[in-house]
């Protein structure tokens, strides 16, 4: 194929796409709606909290059982798009609970409503433990 052919097709492709109809997508509110599940929402809030600074990942056991890793654990409430949410987690000691807090609380908060578009009114935070840091008992 010559130059002049493949140009000559070019055109002939982009003059065909400017005069196909444009795809007219209907209104927002005619397009249906998005729910995004509760346990969704509860496993990003989970998983902000457990990839923010201060808080720790830790085994759990029952009756000599191991659990295995846990984090944090959300609960979500709330209707519609607008959502409150429980953490329960432990945190590394020595820390400033207070401020490791508040940044915990905006980070899930900025962290779920930018994934979901919901409004997080509210984020509780419940301290379970406070761990020190584990150091190895032989060196």
């Amino acid at each position: 194929m010559t130059d002049t052919a493949v140009s000559e097709t070019a055109v002939s492709e982009t003059a065909e796409a400017a005069e196909a109809p444009a795809r007219v997508l209907p209104d927002p509110e005619d397009r249906g709606t998005l729910r995004i599940d509760a346990a969704v929402v509860r496993k990003l809030a989970e998983h902000a909290a457990d990839s923010a600074a201060g808080t720790v990942v830790t085994r759990r056991s029952l009756a000599g059982v191991d659990l295995g890793a846990r984090g944090a654990s959300a609960t979500v409430t709330g209707d519609g798009d607008q959502v409150d949410l429980r953490l329960d987690l432990a945190l590394r000691y020595p820390a400033p609970v207070r401020d490791v807090v508040a940044r915990l609380r905006t980070r899930v908060a900025e962290e779920v409503e930018r994934i979901t578009s919901y409004r997080v009114r509210g984020v509780d935070v419940v301290v379970s433990a406070l761990l020190p840091e584990s150091r190895p008992r032989v060196q």
